[in-house]
């Protein structure tokens, strides 16, 4: 994925959806911020943000926080509508090998007892349909990588979705796409959401699949290239 983006400072980031920065000529501006997680790590007062414009003329803000580089030089993909998408292409490119060889694949379809959507449903020829539920990692603490960042009921509840499926005949795989240079791991974030961690667990004893991509980001002349395409070890802690 080729995305075309510009520099700039960040200032701060409030109201979730909002975040204040310094452009390269000394003038500040408030930018979208599609990710309403906790972006722990993410959002520090003079890391560098790129950005993207939109061409809407309807829009408030027609710019979109895509990629912060940290101070340590990390690069983070913050706007988690991209999770989704990269998957889509690592899966067409035949990247995910544990989910390749399908016929079809489909996108939020409805399905389970707590009125849900996966994000793909995989179909394939003489062997059950895969349900994927994509997580986007962002968290890197003491050198490893952890999903939540935050305490999250409907993560949970799709782990509780996840299992039905296995339940009910049919392949349930939760996908982590992380999506921070640094990380190269991954584990349940225990430490901040223990509800999530214990259903994770109870997920895996169920026969829920986890598995972890890790995206890489080639930066150069105004445009940043995120792709995935590494297998990282999701760890049991």
């Amino acid at each position: 994925m080729i995305l075309q983006v510009k520099p700039a400072t960040l200032i701060k980031r409030y109201k979730r959806f909002l975040a204040d920065i310094e452009l390269n000529d000394a003038e500040e501006t408030t930018i979208h911020c599609a990710n309403t997680g906790a972006m722990k790590g993410c959002a520090e007062p003079d890391d560098t943000v790129w950005y993207s414009t939109s061409s809407n003329k309807k829009r408030k803000y027609p710019f979109s926080w895509e990629i912060t580089q940290s101070q340590n030089n990390h690069f983070i993909c913050v706007n988690t509508l991209r999770a989704n998408q990269l998957i889509e292409e690592a899966l067409y490119r035949g990247v995910i090998k544990e989910l390749s060889g399908f016929t079809d694949l489909k996108r939020e379809v409805k399905y389970g007892n707590e009125n849900s959507r996966i994000d793909f449903l995989a179909t394939y020829n003489h062997v059950p349909d895969a349900y994927i539920e994509v997580k986007s990692v962002t968290l890197l603490d003491n050198g490893h990588g952890y999903f939540p960042d935050a305490v999250t009921t409907r993560g949970q509840k799709h782990l509780r979705e996840l299992m039905d499926m296995v339940a009910q005949g049919h392949r349930a795989v939760l996908l982590f796409a992380v999506l921070h240079s640094g990380i190269n791991d991954v584990a349940a974030a225990s430490h901040i959401d223990p509800t999530y961690a214990k259903l994770l667990k109870e997920a895996l004893l169920a026969g829920v699949e986890i598995i972890a991509y890790k995206a890489t980001f080639s930066l150069k002349l105004g445009e940043v290239d995120i792709n995935v395409v590494e297998k990282i070890p999701f760890i049991e802690r």
